[in-house]
């Protein structure tokens, strides 16, 4: 990076930094600059522990000091408290409790008291050597001075009104480069910018770059790149016979993939990634979230109609305050209820509100600004400028955010086709009430029973012991029942519950939030209603930091605000509604040095495989530094300045000759030895496909994929074992995952998969899906054993390359002819004559196998049995899960449906889905 600007310092001056400084005291060590070991250790060590961990219960309120002990001055600390040990004792540190309480070595003396504030080994030496050094306590005109001879970087000031302590930290400028404003630098007239900032530090390597790729190798490079599947022989040979110039044609094949309606669901797919979307809440009560679905859809549809993206931030932050009227900026705001989060009659409704708080306040950080929060929960930041306050400020917006699932009509763009579905779960309701109301029965008969031999009138309990009837005047509870009529009533009503709440999915319903009073009602296992008055009941939370991060010890009271290390300065309302809509406003500010630059990090990442700036959701001290700062400041500032519009980030990329490059260097050891890392952007890294792509490409090549835009959650098959797997929710048993009856709803993007964070599919998490819980910033690619199991073995790709026999074969005169077809279906190319040879060789022989053997189709069954115990007893009891979906299951196209022949062109196609060519885009 260069050197830091005249405008750099002066941002640095004004901003506040954290940085603990790393500071080894020895006994030994000479006095430096006329400042003793002693005053250096208190000004750079000892005084900023005592600030953070002693001053809020010795000292910061002089009301309420804590066993009489002020350690703010060094006066109060000899005249120590109300215990007759010695605090301070200069020159001897074994003999002042000051230390020997901060190395919890004595039991009755432990500081701070709990253990995650305890002080490391390095800090308990600092304390030790100081006092060794007799303790000395400089006055602040010394401090400044000492501080402003040893600290490295340049000081730096907040009008936060923020401790002196912190006030004086300081931080080289070198890292506070995402802080830094935007500095586009000029590109010459006439140059691809792209180039111009890829190519400057090519020529410093001494280091040509690779030529343009073949049209073939482009078209399947940006039809996955922009839709995430693969282009279709048509789109080739149309790319292939453009008379224009490559570069030209290749802009005019940019566009056409911008404006396919799978754009958006790819790019809504990374984005859904950050926002760790899923369908359920995870934890032990992994309830579905049954119109979580909504927002999945709204990301898509903001992608495909290049919704500006400052609007984007503002919407999924604030867009019930924009306009509760709108459907769709309701459904935005679910943004903020992606993470994971439950809340039970077994919670402590103070204890889940805060989790909730934790976690919005640090995945907003993190996804819009690339600035991890959660670290200050309990202190201030150890690394970057955040202190505790700004956290706390930041939690505070959302201190009125409140759950609720609202009305929201249905738009019409909303796909509603896979409606048909609630029938299943009606009835699957009606057997749940039946078996509930026909064990309520055979208890009433008992306790009827029970009456009459005792010459009782019988009524119901409830009524028996309100009117104070004596309890041996009253039936026993849950009579005449059997432990399996005990497990099985509890199955049926909690699933009943379940399966009512799970209505709203086929209803016109928002997974959102609204802004007023806190009031979280026992537990939540169904709809969270919006009040009628938001602000009449419940509690008005006031924010305050929370001694080591827990609720149940507030300190000082904190109002809304932003980060202070982060221009512009924003103005945070006080009031209830109101504060999140601001926030988004500073957020998505031009003026925002963060926020552009994030965003055009991340669309960089997608196109290349990696980041300028490696660590997307950090750009603190401990993330990667950007390879090429002045491109991705350039881009930050095109970005804005093209009206925030993610599809022009697309054309500027795309359309470079960096993008365009082939993915092998004419010399690949010198590429090698001038480019390790492989920074420079010499030749296109090829990458693996996703998990989603993998699936969604075979599902293309072989004719089967349904291209349906949104809607409902599918179930694609998975397999048995792990979807027959007992998965509890709500106490008690889910009922098994079934997929959907049908091929064509089966079929689905895998985008529009029911993602349950209990239970995962072992295909996708095999080839590295991440889970939802944490905010995903840039998928892993592993290679691994059972990756080759899974695309080999699995019936899922057996089904495929049937599908694709049978796809290659129609209408094709011979067998080469549908050995060409396979190749241009999964290849995007023709084959090779060697190719061809090998390919027809293999097909002779599987084919000669298969007419030796017998292929059964799969079975499926009709019930599962369950072995559970139950509650009450503790006994255990058997009972079997009908498997409703599956008895109307109507398989795909399998290898045991082909005739022999064709059996060995799957086998064929089997080895094209496996290939490296299929799994990889270059």
């Amino acid at each position: 990076m260069n050197a830091p600007t005249a405008a750099a310092i002066r941002l640095a001056t004004a901003i506040a930094l954290a940085l603990s400084f790393a500071i080894t005291a020895g006994s030994s060590r000479a006095a430096e600059g006329g400042f003793s070991e002693g005053e250096q250790l208190f000004a750079l060590k000892v005084k900023p522990l005592l600030a953070q961990k002693c001053f809020s219960c010795h000292g910061d309120d002089p009301a309420k000091i804590k066993g009489e002990l002020d350690l703010t001055t060094r006066e109060g600390a000899l005249r120590g408290g109300e215990s007759s040990a010695s605090v301070l004792v200069p020159g001897d540190a074994k003999r002042s409790l000051l230390y020997v309480s901060v190395t919890w070595e004595d039991p009755d003396y432990e500081m701070p008291p709990k253990k995650n504030d305890r002080l490391t080994r390095d800090e308990q030496w600092a304390i030790f050597d100081w006092i060794n050094a007799g303790a000395p306590w400089p006055d602040e005109a010394r401090l400044a001075q000492i501080r402003e001879k040893h600290g490295e970087g340049v000081i730096v000031q907040t009008s936060g009104g923020l401790t002196e302590d912190w006030n004086k930290r300081r931080y080289k400028p070198e890292d506070l480069w995402a802080y830094q404003p935007v500095q586009p630098t000029p590109v010459p007239e006439g140059e691809n910018a792209v180039d111009y900032f890829i190519g400057a530090r090519l020529a410093e390597a001494n280091l040509e770059p690779a030529p343009s790729a073949d049209r073939r190798t482009l078209i399947r490079r940006a039809a996955f790149d922009l839709t995430g599947l693969p282009p279709t022989p048509a789109e080739v040979d149309a790319f292939l016979g453009d008379p224009a110039p490559d570069a030209e044609a290749f802009a005019k094949l940019v566009e056409r993939y911008l404006e396919s309606p799978h754009y958006g669901e790819q790019w809504g797919r990374h984005w859904l990634d950050v926002a760790r979307y899923a369908d359920s809440a995870g934890f032990s009560n992994d309830y579905e979230r049954p119109n979580a679905w909504r927002y999945r859809d709204y990301v898509v549809r903001a992608f495909n109609r290049d919704l500006p993206y400052d609007q984007f931030i503002r919407e999924q932050i604030a867009g019930d305050e924009i306009d509760a009227a709108d459907p769709e900026k309701l459904v935005a705001a679910g943004f903020l209820r992606m993470g994971p989060w439950e809340h039970t009659g077994m919670s402590v409704a103070k204890v889940t509100r805060q989790q909730f708080l934790d976690d919005v306040t640090d995945s907003v950080g993190q996804v819009f600004l690339a600035q991890p929060l959660q670290c200050c929960r309990c202190h201030d930041h150890k690394f970057d400028p955040v202190p505790t306050r700004d956290y706390y400020a930041i939690q505070a917006v959302f201190a009125t955010a409140q759950f609720a699932d609202r009305d929201a009509a249905f738009l019409a763009e909303e796909n509603r086709g896979g409606f048909a579905e609630k029938a299943y779960l009606e009835a699957r309701l009606e057997r749940y009430d039946a078996v509930a109301a026909a064990i309520e029965a055979k208890e009433a008969a008992a306790a009827k029973a029970w009456y009459a031999e005792r010459g009782l009138e019988f009524k119901p309990r409830k009524a028996l012991e309100k009117a104070g009837v004596p309890e041996d005047q009253i039936a026993p509870k849950r009579i005449g029942l059997t432990p399996e009529d005990n497990g099985l009533e509890r199955i049926a009503r909690k699933n009943s519950q379940r399966h009512r709440w799970e209505l709203d999915r086929y209803r016109p319903v928002a997974f959102s939030v609204f802004s007023g009073k806190t009031d979280l009602p026992a537990n939540v296992q169904g709809r969270t209603p919006m009040p009628p008055d938001p602000m009449a009941k419940g509690e008005l939370e006031e924010t305050c930091i929370l001694a080591g991060g827990d609720p149940f010890s507030p300190q000082a009271k904190v109002a809304p605000g932003v980060l202070s290390a982060a221009g512009p300065a924003a103005e945070i309302p006080a009031a209830p509604a109101g504060r999140r809509r601001a926030f988004a406003d500073w957020v998505a500010s031009a003026e925002n040095p963060l926020t552009a630059r994030v965003m055009a990090n991340r669309i960089w990442l997608h196109h290349f495989g990696r980041a300028i700036a490696g660590t997307p959701n950090n750009f603190g001290v401990m993330g990667k530094k950007p390879t090429h700062p002045e491109l991705l400041d350039w881009l930050a500032a095109e970005f804005v300045a093209r009206g925030w519009s993610v599809k022009a980030m697309h054309r500027l990329i795309m359309n470079s000759e960096a993008y365009r490059r082939a993915p092998v260097h004419p010399d690949p050891n010198l590429l090698t030895k001038a480019d390790p890392k492989g920074e420079l952007y010499a030749a296109f890294a090829p990458r693996r496909l996703t998990a989603e792509e993998l699936r969604d490409a075979m599902l293309a090549a072989s004719g089967e994929l349904n291209p349906a835009i949104g809607g409902i959650p599918v179930r694609p098959d998975m397999n048995l074992e792990a979807a027959f797997q007992p998965r509890q929710v709500m106490g008690t048993y889910a009922p098994a995952y079934q997929p959907n009856p049908q091929p064509a709803q089966r079929n689905r993007r895998s985008l529009y998969a029911l993602k349950l964070r209990g239970q995962r599919d072992p295909f996708m998490e095999v080839f590295n899906q991440p889970g939802p819980d944490g905010s995903c910033e840039r998928r892993e690619s592993s290679t691994i054993t059972p990756q080759a199991f899974a695309l080999f073995n699995s019936a899922e790709t057996l089904e495929r390359a049937a599908a694709l026999a049978l796809r290659a074969a129609d209408g094709s005169p011979d067998r080469a002819s549908a050995i060409r077809r396979a190749f241009a279906l999964a290849f995007a190319r023709p084959p090779t004559e060697a190719e061809i040879a090998d390919c027809l060789a293999h097909w002779e022989a599987m084919g000669a196998r298969h007419r030796s053997i017998r292929v059964d189709p799969p079975a499926f069954p009709a019930e599962i049995e369950r072995r559970a115990v139950d509650e009450l007893s503790g006994e255990p009891f058997t009972f079997r899960e009908p498997l409703d979906i599956m008895a109307d299951y109507v398989p795909d196209k399998g290898i045991a449906d082909l005739p022999p022949d064709l059996r060995g062109l799957a086998e064929v196609c089997l080895v094209l889905l496996n290939a490296n060519e299929f799994a990889y885009v270059y």
